[in-house]
């Protein structure tokens, strides 16, 4: 079947299509470009549909080739397919996350932060635990910084008179 990007695709949606896995009647499968991404094309019996978008009466569309041939393989869990590159159209593709970079290095640095925080808070607590460390009671340091306090604020007075 060969299908131009102006022609609506005939379409089945995902349940259905889960249904006919389930019941091991996918005869084949076709990832067709389209304007805007890649349709996922699948045969059973004498019928090709495209799978549909979720609550859509349109075919999904992947924006990544890779992407649709993972759905074939993994959900749908047909080896072979074929791949129609005619109607593919790559300045169409709508990328909608275009932050999503930013956002994951801002996630890795967040983890790595992380990370570091944990190993020196458990540092931190083995030093306390271990034989021979020195314990201050709180009252002594409360007393050491009001101290430190009282040097610090007169020291800023002096400068301010």
């Amino acid at each position: 079947m060969t299908l131009r990007t102006a022609t609506p695709l005939p379409i089945i949606d995902g349940k259905a299509v889960r249904s006919l896995v389930e019941a091991d009647a996918i005869l084949g499968a076709t990832i067709v470009g389209r304007q805007g991404g890649w349709a996922i094309l699948v045969r059973y019996g004498a019928t090709e549909r495209a799978v549909a978008a979720q609550r859509a009466k349109q075919a999904r569309l992947w924006r990544n080739l890779n992407s649709a041939a993972a759905y074939i393989r993994e959900d749908l869990g047909v080896a072979r397919f074929e791949v129609d590159t005619d109607g593919y159209q790559p300045e169409t593709v709508v990328r909608r996350r275009p932050d999503q970079s930013v956002a994951l290095r801002r996630m890795h640095a967040a983890a790595e932060h992380d990370a570091w925080f944990r190993a020196e808070v458990e540092k931190a607590i083995a030093e306390a635990d271990a034989p021979g460390a020195i314990s201050v009671p709180h009252e002594d340091v409360q007393e050491d910084m009001r101290r430190q306090r009282a040097r610090i604020e007169a020291r800023l007075a002096a400068r301010l008179d």
